[in-house]
């Protein structure tokens, strides 16, 4: 068996998250894949991605891997895939890995980024939440500053995950604003279930006057999900990097742009 990596964006909206679902027929980015796949190798391919998304959430920038007996063509697996899967899925490439690599585990560092519009733009509405409402932005970097004093977020986590433990070590998390457009870039080791979204959020309801910087490390400190507020809808957050060991980036294109970089 060789193991393939795949580098590859999509579009959320009208998938139910990554992750292929069991119990029903929903539509997912890993479901569509494989059965894109094992329709075109015409074997049963499974599909491991760096990470579950959740529904709605888009990424420009994720990386799977999956394992055949078949010697293969990468650029006309490349073309043929593109040409036959749901077309909010764009594989960028697909390149021979070292076969103990692992699309999940081999991760060292993944970047959200969430964008806003504060003002009303119908073609954003996909891929940035609407803000209606003035925002104390110099709060929202001292909400986002304190962050760092924490590596346990259970509180910013989804109940019942089915985590075992909550600790993430935070690289990076700031706030960018220009003109009607803001956007929050955090970078860390992992991320729980819903943590991004929660945490962005939590940073609005500081924004607008809501909840204190105060009231914020209490609910962190009791690790409490229900004490923390207002969760950002999904449609404005992309996944937009994965870092791993140097023999693997160098496998990926990495200067892809996508048009949320120029016009969001």
């Amino acid at each position: 068996m060789a193991r393939y990596i795949i580098q590859l964006a999509y579009k959320g909206t009208n998938f139910n998250g990554w992750q292929r679902q069991k119990q029903n027929k929903t539509i997912t980015i890993q479901g569509s894949i494989e059965h894109s796949l094992s329709l075109l190798l015409r074997e049963k391919i499974e599909v491991i991605g760096a990470g579950r998304t959740d529904s709605g959430v888009h990424a420009s920038f994720y990386v799977a891997h999956f394992d055949t007996g078949q010697q293969i063509d990468t650029q006309k697996l490349t073309h043929k895939l593109n040409s036959f899967i749901n077309k909010d899925i764009a594989i960028i490439l697909i390149s021979k890995a070292p076969d103990n690599f692992h699309a999940r585990y081999d991760a060292m560092k993944r970047t959200y980024k969430y964008f806003i519009h504060t003002r009303e733009n119908p073609f954003l509405r996909d891929f940035s939440h609407y803000v209606y409402y003035p925002l104390d932005m110099d709060k929202m970097k001292q909400a986002t500053k304190a962050l760092f004093d924490y590596n346990d977020f259970k509180a910013f986590s989804k109940a019942h995950s089915g985590t075992k433990h909550y600790l993430v070590e935070l690289y990076e998390a700031y706030w960018i604003q220009e003109n009607d457009k803001i956007i929050f870039t955090i970078s860390a080791n992992r991320f729980l279930r819903n943590m991004v979204r929660a945490i962005v959020g939590t940073m609005l309801e500081i924004g607008r006057g809501k909840l204190t910087i105060q009231e914020m490390r209490h609910f962190i400190e009791a690790r409490n999900r229900k004490l923390s507020t207002f969760t950002a809808p999904a449609n404005g957050l992309f996944l937009t990097d994965i870092k791993y060991p140097p023999e693997i980036d160098n496998l990926l294109d990495k200067k892809i742009k996508f048009f949320y970089d120029e016009h969001i």
